[in-house]
């Protein structure tokens, strides 16, 4: 059967919105982001399934949706663990391609984080196979879905891109 999952990065943050690098620091969300969460509940109410990274700006975007799914929060969907750099200004991280197999100081590379997504894809499938899921989470979770399920583009390549926000990515495995 084919799995339909559809990605929403969590709401804007108050770090976002000051070029902050939240990552595994829980966040706030900001008054946008309350708004923008808020709008996914209208747009994703036919999901059978959430999954949502279990840091904060994650769980209250879920939250403020307002969907009747059940919501499960999974550590393996967080946002890439920038170590001593976490809550750092966001150009402190740059050039990010060069943590892609050399973790950041004290904390993550984005191929562990590659292949988190990878297990929790594998957990959905086996579990959620035919259904519609939902999931919830980060820039880099973003990029690993990208790698692993949609045009296949190295993680190199999508990390460098610029982000184009949009409502919702979807994939089909």
């Amino acid at each position: 059967m084919t799995t339909r999952l559809i990605y929403e990065t969590h709401s804007i943050t108050l770090d976002n919105e000051r070029g902050i690098s939240t990552g595994w620091l829980p966040g706030q969300l900001s008054q946008a982001g309350i708004r923008a969460a808020i709008a996914i509940g209208p747009r994703r109410r036919d999901v059978d399934v959430i999954f949502s990274s279990d840091l904060r700006r994650a769980v209250h975007t879920v939250e403020l949706a307002g969907l009747s799914a059940p919501h499960f929060q999974d550590w393996r969907l967080r946002e890439c663990n920038y170590g001593e750099l976490n809550g750092a200004r966001s150009g402190a991280l740059e050039p990010r391609v060069e943590r892609v197999d050399t973790p950041f100081p004290g904390g993550q590379s984005y191929a562990e984080i590659v292949e988190l997504t990878r297990s929790f894809l594998s957990d959905v499938k086996r579990w959620y196979d035919g259904r519609k899921v939902l999931v919830v989470a980060h820039s880099a979770n973003r990029w690993s879905f990208e790698h692993l399920l949609g045009s296949r583009a190295p993680i190199e390549e999508l990390i460098a891109a610029p982000f184009d926000w949009k409502p919702g990515w979807e994939y089909e495995f």
